[in-house]
């Protein structure tokens, strides 16, 4: 496979991820464009997945679940920042 294809499936990943803000695609957007990445330097893991498009979507899951995880882990939810409401709109 060409290792443009997969930048620019991440790229249009990212924009989804913008057009709907879920937080899901951007994870498989990292992993896209890494598995690109990893195919255009040639990287000992590039010899291995040469012409084999199970490899490849191999690569790409593990990347894209290391990259979710990394970014929930960043960006993520902090420990004690639960928002509490104190007034209901539709309390009198």
């Amino acid at each position: 496979m060409a290792w443009w294809v997969w930048v620019v499936a991440g790229c249009v990943i990212g924009i989804l991820e913008l057009l709907v803000p879920a937080f899901v695609f951007l994870g498989f957007a990292v992993g896209a464009v890494l598995t690109g990445l990893i195919e255009w330097s040639g990287l000992p893991p590039a010899g291995w997945m040469a012409g084999s498009l199970p490899a490849h979507l191999l690569v790409f899951g593990v990347l894209s679940l290391l990259a979710w995880l990394g970014l929930r882990a960043v960006f993520g939810i902090g420990h004690g920042q639960v928002k509490l409401w104190e007034k209901d709109i539709n309390d009198n």
